[in-house]
């Protein structure tokens, strides 16, 4: 799991689980439902595999809209659903892009080891990562 800010700067990243885990169940897990439901009145933008947790969090967690016709939507609806979808992926875009340089880097790209060394090597990267974009923003501020 991965938190970033809006412009997609790093500022979380979870250990790997060492087992498949769904999102929603690692969230649990790690604490996260309790500290969104008791903390600070924040908006996370996830992704599908969060879907329910907006309930538990008081709406702090949001996801994509949700297809409630699968087969023969009435026409307005389907208008009215692309729209949604198309405004959430625009505010989630930033989000992604943090999400996609983590992944460019070339260690977590192309592991192919087992998976009880890929929490060091997350961190490892994550905590590079995160002192490049600090390294990028102090530098924009000088310019």
């Amino acid at each position: 799991m991965v938190v970033t800010d809006a412009d997609g700067r790093l500022l979380f990243c979870s250990p790997a689980e060492p087992a498949s885990c769904a999102d929603i169940t690692h969230a649990r897990k790690l604490g996260l439902v309790r500290s969104l439901a008791d903390g600070p009145a924040v908006e996370i933008l996830a992704d599908a595999g969060y879907q329910g947790l907006g309930a538990e969090t008081g709406g702090r967690v949001v996801t994509p809209p949700h297809r409630k016709f699968k087969k023969n939507p009435p026409e307005w609806y389907e208008e009215m659903h692309e729209r949604q979808r198309k405004a959430y992926s625009s505010r989630r875009i930033r989000v992604e892009h943090g999400i996609g340089q983590l992944k460019n880097w070339r260690s977590l790209a192309r592991h192919h080891g087992r998976r009880e060394h890929m929490s060091g090597i997350v961190r490892a990267v994550a905590g590079l990562l995160s002192h490049q974009q600090a390294a990028t923003t102090a530098i924009s501020m000088r310019m």
